[in-house]
């Protein structure tokens, strides 16, 4: 296909008439499809129906080591359920506490607590002059909003296709005790899809922080969900090299099963440094008698192990695959070679990060939008909701079905086209 950039007026004038024309059409069909969260969609959501069947009134309702889930106790979470967790986090049971259904919940937690009462015994962020965060971008709109809750300034850091941009991590980090945290999704990223190589794990844990409460928040959301089961990427033990670095308390991670399990009715945790847990644990007494020990064990007898765990997301992945491949075959045939877009592959997690020319993905998701499609805004995936080249787009394929999103799909190419021509005629004013 021709560079876009390369055609003259007359052309462009040309397909603008025809995209038009062809948006006109699509807007006439009514559609009302959401794509603007990493949902997942009906076909997997029953996969686990049969946990409901787990547990019912005969049920025998104790652990393994007799507790009685019905009742108080197991603070940090029955052991079953974090040794299951523990597996899927990569760590030893013991560095694990099993919290509530989500792990946004555990990591907003994370950040209050240090504000309000410091990070293990280090002065409350609350009562420091400046408190800073380093934000890889695009990311997780979600960690953003937290850190903006409380009143955090972010900083931008480029996200490359290998994890962050370490010599910028290192220079903050390293030098500017104002630094508190780097938000992280090492695994198949929102919404980039891209994995931390082995360099980037080992050098966030040889870090040397000018703050002595700077904590790495490793979100591990995607760390079983793999599209494929001959290419799956893996990443290196945070936790294990933060030990071996002689940083054993810099990191907590958070992982849930929310996108596994059921959104909402899940279970979600934090691990860490024995020393770490011991802090958090402490005043997880005064917020609460304990979690859903319940649901707890349902999950645990569900899933019984990792394995088990493993085995559900290949029937994961047999679903979102197929969806994937779509919407990456249609960029590709519509789009590749146009100049005027360029998009990630991932071998995993719930998101393709689309980048349009610049100044194009506002003007895009509001023309989606208006003919019947709802995606993440633009901005979302950058602080304050400001990208500053108005380019990323969040595609997110999972909750529509295969039907609707290969309508969403034709949509959204049609969008980027009419858009791009319009920014280009426009510079030809």
């Amino acid at each position: 296909m021709a560079l876009y950039q390369d055609l003259d007026r007359e052309t462009l004038l040309e397909m603008k008439a025809k995209l038009e024309k062809e948006y006109a059409d699509v807007k006439g069909r009514g559609l009302k499809l959401d794509m603007s969260r990493g949902k997942p969609g009906a076909s997997q959501l029953a996969l686990t129906m049969p946990m409901l069947d787990v547990i019912n009134s005969h049920s025998d309702m104790h652990t393994k080591l007799g507790n009685d889930t019905r009742n108080y106790g197991d603070l940090d979470g029955i052991g079953e359920c974090r040794r299951l967790l523990a597996g899927m986090m990569g760590v030893e049971k013991d560095n694990v506490v099993v919290c509530g259904n989500s792990s946004l919940n555990i990591m907003y937690d994370s950040i209050a607590r240090s504000m309000t009462h410091g990070v293990n015994g280090c002065t409350p962020w609350c009562k420091q002059e400046k408190v800073r965060f380093l934000c890889p971008v695009p990311g997780y709109d979600r960690h953003f909003k937290i850190t903006e809750y409380f009143g955090i300034e972010m900083i931008n850091i480029p996200l490359h296709e290998d994890g962050p941009d370490m010599d910028m991590v290192e220079e903050y980090v390293n030098n500017d005790p104002t630094v508190k945290g780097i938000w992280c999704v090492p695994k198949y990223a929102n919404p980039t899809g891209i994995s931390y190589s082995d360099e980037t794990v080992l050098r966030f844990a040889h870090l040397k922080p000018a703050a002595e409460d700077f904590r790495i928040y490793w979100d591990d959301a995607y760390s079983l969900h793999h599209l494929y089961k001959d290419k799956k990427d893996r990443v290196k033990n945070i936790l294990e090299a933060c030990e071996q670095a002689g940083n054993p308390d810099m990191v907590y991670i958070f992982a849930s099963t929310s996108k596994i399990s059921f959104p909402g009715a899940g279970v979600a945790a934090i691990a860490s440094s024995l020393k770490n847990l011991e802090y958090i644990e402490g005043q997880m007494t005064i917020q609460t008698i304990g979690h859903d020990k319940i649901n707890q064990l349902r999950h645990a007898r569900f899933f019984k192990d990792i394995q088990g765990l493993k085995e559900h997301m290949s029937k994961h992945a047999d679903l979102l695959r197929p969806k994937f491949e779509a919407v990456l075959s249609a960029l590709d045939k519509e789009l590749s070679g146009t100049g005027i877009g360029t998009w990630t592959k991932p071998l995993g997690g719930y998101f393709i990060s689309f980048n349009a020319m610049e100044g194009c993905a506002k003007a895009i998701v509001a023309k989606c939008k208006e003919a019947g499609v709802t995606m993440t805004g633009a901005g979302a995936t950058y602080p304050y909701g400001k990208d500053p080249l108005d380019s990323n787009i969040r595609i997110a394929p999972t909750f529509p079905s295969s039907e609707e999103m290969a309508m969403a799909t034709e949509l959204f190419i049609l969008c980027v086209k009419l858009v791009s021509v319009e920014k280009l005629l426009e510079k030809m004013a």
